[in-house]
């Protein structure tokens, strides 16, 4: 068993390492996407919130839905380990968190992509707005979805595959 043999740890003490990383990656997160939310849900209030067109009333809902979303997912680890605490359940609330984490992550990434969309389109026009959403989509997908995937796919024998299966 890697975990052994190169940290001498139990599954056990693997389990509280794979907590303690997850709810520092979570924290990482957690505050900018409830700050992204907390402006978001303000828009509508604002005097210039009328000049957007339908097509950009829908996005800022896909937004605002997703930034929630977001908010949601990212923040579920606390309550699953609130609920779950004491009853010995731990590699289910890393299991739940993990999952949870990759979902709030990817919502953030569309969150993230509507507001500039939204942004670019006010500022320098729909044509702008959706160039730069597109280019802030693939560079989300790339940083945070693709590269790690490879680096995964590295295999056994390397730093980047710490934590994979026994």
């Amino acid at each position: 068993m890697w975990n052994w043999e190169a940290r001498h740890e139990t599954e056990t003490e693997r389990l509280d390492r794979n907590w303690n990383s997850l709810i520092q990656e979570t924290r990482v997160v957690q505050t900018g996407v409830q700050l992204l939310t907390g402006f978001l849900m303000i828009l509508p209030f604002q005097s210039r919130f009328d000049m957007l067109t339908d097509p950009m009333r829908v996005l800022y809902l896909v937004t605002v839905s997703a930034s929630i979303g977001a908010t949601v997912f990212l923040v579920a680890p606390v309550s699953a380990h609130r609920i779950l605490f004491r009853r010995h359940r731990l590699r289910a609330v890393v299991e739940s968190a993990h999952k949870f984490g990759l979902v709030g992550l990817a919502l953030l990434g569309v969150a993230l992509t509507g507001v500039v969309v939204l942004i670019f389109d006010v500022v320098a026009g729909t044509i702008v707005g959706v160039a730069a959403g597109l280019l802030f989509a693939a560079l989300f997908a790339v940083v945070w979805g693709l590269l790690p995937w490879l680096q995964r796919r590295r295999g056994v024998g390397d730093d980047t595959n710490i934590d994979a299966p026994q």
